[in-house]
């Protein structure tokens, strides 16, 4: 998991000191909020691969603040944590977009395998784009000069 960043969202400050610190022991860049708000303030700032997000937290709940990731940046990958009382949110999340979902509590190990699974599917999604804009100027090179 090369270059991973990865934000953690949860209400529970002691969740977040205690992943973050287990996460950058293997060298994986963690940023942590406590709120939706926080959280997409971050994204705005910093350049996010994987976002572990809660899908119940006061304020904006996990799944509007998928919503919100979605639009801002559709290729964010995003796992929704859950509990078993809302398994539904989780779900309702895939269908937004979600890469995939956990049950909390969650080991490590697991979240680690798919974090590095959604770093995946975004690094290659990265590099198709990149092709096809290289593609595009092969064929079309004052397509330079046009904005995206």
């Amino acid at each position: 998991m090369v270059n991973l960043q990865l934000l953690l969202v949860d209400d529970e400050e002691r969740f977040l000191e205690t992943t973050q610190r287990l996460l950058e022991k293997r060298d994986i860049r963690t940023y942590t909020a406590t709120n939706g708000l926080d959280a997409l303030r971050l994204l705005d700032e910093y350049r996010i691969d994987v976002v572990i997000l809660d899908v119940k937290m006061p304020g904006l709940d996990g799944v509007e603040v998928l919503r919100r990731i979605k639009q801002k940046k559709p290729l964010v990958e995003v796992i929704m944590l859950t509990g078993h009382a809302s398994v539904e949110s989780a779900v309702e999340g895939l269908k937004l977009g979600a890469f995939d979902y956990l049950m909390k509590p969650c080991d490590l190990s697991d979240l680690l395998e798919k974090a590095g699974e959604a770093h995946t599917k975004k690094q290659n999604m990265e590099e198709k784009i990149r092709k096809a804009k290289i593609e595009k100027i092969i064929e079309h090179p004052l397509s330079v000069f046009e904005k995206d």
